[in-house]
């Protein structure tokens, strides 16, 4: 009795151990949470080119070398040169808001909207009404500005993180597979199931940046083009934010275009918001509705609301990295659920009929 408890004992200290430990360990890792999880982001989108890769050199070191600099080519430099352009273009759109082009628009659109016949009788206040609106597209500017100089305020620290970033993706590529075999040995849920969890979050993680980087990247690029030919202030502004909001199912970067055109043609600006309205229903939202299905095919087995939700709680709740975190874990939470209701189902099987 006594070697029994003293057994009950040292495996209560083992188990107590192992959670502090486990717990220290990750929050001495919460700095470079969000790098470690891009790292292993792009390292799934960018297996299959490992493989393919290293089905020619025959070398790891050299594969994972040569993928990293495709990624660096193909992602990084161009997003910090876009992002460069959007700070600046940012500042001048701010700037136009009061005496500007957009603030002319702004102030024709509103005289438009308190001289309509229908609308008068609202007693709209002109007054709130412009700074409500101008109030909305400095936020939309602050919000752009602060996120990009959030991430390179302090210098030292951004290149750190970043160079964690490229390290652990170096890793990732070129011992993926291992490391996730062995997480999955580790994990207290038994192999199959750790398996089923990182394909889970491989496939969502995958069919969300696919939709996003083609999808969003066609929109905006459409949009802003849109945008600048028909006389927008700031379409470099407009066409990111495009990108965003297409991963959002069911509204997606209608809720930029639409409002732009209805304000053109409220302002008298005719061609321009038709242009943009007809584009924007037969061309930009056809994208969508065309490839959205054959990009996600079974990728994401998730209800379109889940998705709408999960998105925008993941922004709220982590950043911009929220729009693929936040999927990421509905889709967990959605196999978690799955794996228990058939664990449940095996152990109270259906009762068997009796003869009538």
């Amino acid at each position: 009795m006594e070697a029994r408890d003293n057994d009950k004992i040292r495996t209560a200290f083992f188990y107590a151990v192992l959670i502090a430990v486990t717990l220290v360990f990750f929050y001495m890792l919460k700095t470079f949470f969000f790098a470690l999880f891009w790292a292993a982001v792009i390292a799934i989108l960018f297996s299959p080119l490992y493989r393919q890769l290293h089905g020619w050199t025959k070398a790891p070191n050299l594969t994972a070398s040569l993928v990293l600099v495709v990624i660096v080519l193909l992602i990084i430099l161009p997003a910090v040169l876009v992002g460069t352009l959007l700070v600046g273009e940012s500042l001048m759109l701010y700037d136009s808001i009061d005496s500007g082009p957009l603030g002319v628009k702004m102030k024709i659109f509103l005289i438009g909207i308190k001289n309509h016949p229908f609308l008068d009788r609202l007693h709209i206040d002109e007054a709130l009404l412009t700074q409500k609106i101008a109030d909305i597209a400095r936020g939309v500017t602050n919000f752009i500005v602060a996120t990009l100089s959030n991430l390179t305020q302090n210098t030292f620290v951004f290149i750190v993180k970043f160079g964690v970033m490229l390290y652990a993706l170096y890793f990732f590529l070129r011992d993926g597979k291992r490391l996730a075999e062995a997480l999955g040995r580790m994990l207290p849920i038994g192999g199959a199931r750790g398996r089923r969890l990182f394909e889970r979050f491989a496939a969502t993680a995958r069919a969300t940046l696919k939709v996003t980087v083609i999808i969003g990247g066609l929109q905006g690029s459409l949009g802003g083009i849109l945008f600048f030919l028909t006389g927008i202030e700031g379409p470099l502004i407009w066409g990111l934010l495009m990108i965003f909001f297409s991963v959002i199912p069911g509204i997606g970067c209608s809720i930029v275009w639409a409002p732009a055109g209805i304000i053109l043609l409220a302002t008298g600006h005719l061609w321009e918001g038709i242009t943009i309205l007809a584009a924007g229903v037969f061309v930009i939202s056809m994208v969508d509705n065309l490839l959205r299905p054959i990009l996600l095919g079974r990728d994401v087995q998730m209800h379109s609301l889940l998705i709408f939700l999960s998105t925008l709680g993941g922004i709220a709740v982590f950043g911009v990295s929220g729009f693929i975190l936040g999927p990421i874990l509905a889709a967990l939470l959605l196999t978690v659920w799955e794996m228990y209701g058939e664990s449940h189902a095996e152990e109270d099987p259906a009762p068997e009929k009796t003869p009538g």
